[in-house]
């Protein structure tokens, strides 16, 4: 994120970064990572793949991360 320091003057949000080699520190962006993985391998070409195939992965990977947030998507939080 070569941009967060404008991120934070703009939004007024603290821009916080996970040590290196600590995906404890990382655990939404895991999970979801693993959840894409399920969908395309590492070093997929996703230039190869529709819009409309993206959307429906997307979809179907945010509500498979709504689980845990009772039921609740991300966009409806």
């Amino acid at each position: 994120m070569s941009q967060h320091a404008r991120l934070k003057i703009d939004t007024g949000l603290d821009v916080y970064f996970c040590d290196p080699h600590s995906p404890w520190q990382r655990g939404t962006n895991e999970q979801y990572q693993w959840l894409l993985r399920q969908y395309f391998p590492k070093g997929t070409d996703l230039s190869a793949h529709n819009t409309d195939a993206l959307e429906a992965v997307a979809l179907a990977s945010t509500r498979g991360l709504a689980k845990p947030l009772a039921g609740e998507t991300c966009r409806g939080i």
